[in-house]
């Protein structure tokens, strides 16, 4: 059994909210209304206040997708992120990786992101594996809906323990990094959980249990 660096992707790897940035670019084109913009800024503010229902929302803004083009929408994500994502990859994220990478560790980026705007970044640090929700295609036409199980809170765990088996990874010799206290089952169930750029309660949950806490 191997160990494995896990990376969580908004505000770890990256220095921002890449579902924030999408809505400002989609602002940008015409795309979203002003309406669409303040319901998702309520949105965002439940979710780092920990008191929303995130599975809900993202089913919820995933079903006016229904019909589109599944490889068009996917590439348009991926050149999205590529040109605006990818330049906030914080630079201590790179060195990390980097180091995880030069001890022969398997690296993953676990995000509750799409896999399409999570794609891109990993490619940029040189990370091969990407646990990340997808959208459910048919007849090559989007849905309207999200893979099962949609990778986030204790499904996080479930995602990287099915993966860790596939690729013969012990959990409890791997690590985790994250910003989020969504993020506490999968911080609980490696060996060496490091919190980066903590909100408020995983910030006082990290000095409550003795995780280290770095800043990217």
């Amino acid at each position: 059994m191997r160990a494995a660096a896990f990376f969580d992707m908004d505000h770890t790897l990256v220095g921002a909210n890449s579902a924030v940035l999408y809505v400002k670019w989609l602002r940008g084109r015409g795309e979203a209304r002003r309406r669409d913009a303040a319901r998702f800024g309520w949105w965002f503010l439940r979710y780092v206040a920990g008191s929303i229902d995130a599975d809900a929302i993202a089913r919820t803004v995933a079903l006016p997708l229904a019909g589109r083009d599944a490889e068009g929408f996917i590439r348009e994500v991926e050149a999205w992120s590529a040109a605006e994502v990818v330049p906030f990859i914080a630079e201590r994220a790179r060195e990390v990786v980097a180091e995880r990478r030069a001890r022969g560790e398997l690296c993953a980026v676990l995000t509750s992101s799409t896999a399409y705007a999570a794609r891109p970044v990993a490619e940029a640090l040189g990370i091969e594996h990407v646990l990340a929700s997808r959208l459910v295609a048919r007849g090559g036409r989007l849905t309207g809906s999200i893979e099962e199980p949609f990778v986030y809170g204790e499904s996080k765990v479930t995602v990287a323990r099915r993966w860790a088996d596939e690729h013969g990874v012990d959990l409890a010799r791997s690590a985790f990094y994250s910003d989020s206290i969504t993020d506490l089952p999968m911080l609980a169930a490696v060996g060496e959980p490091v919190v980066v750029n903590p909100d408020p309660r995983l910030r006082w949950t990290a000095w409550r249990r003795g995780w280290p806490v770095e800043r990217w």
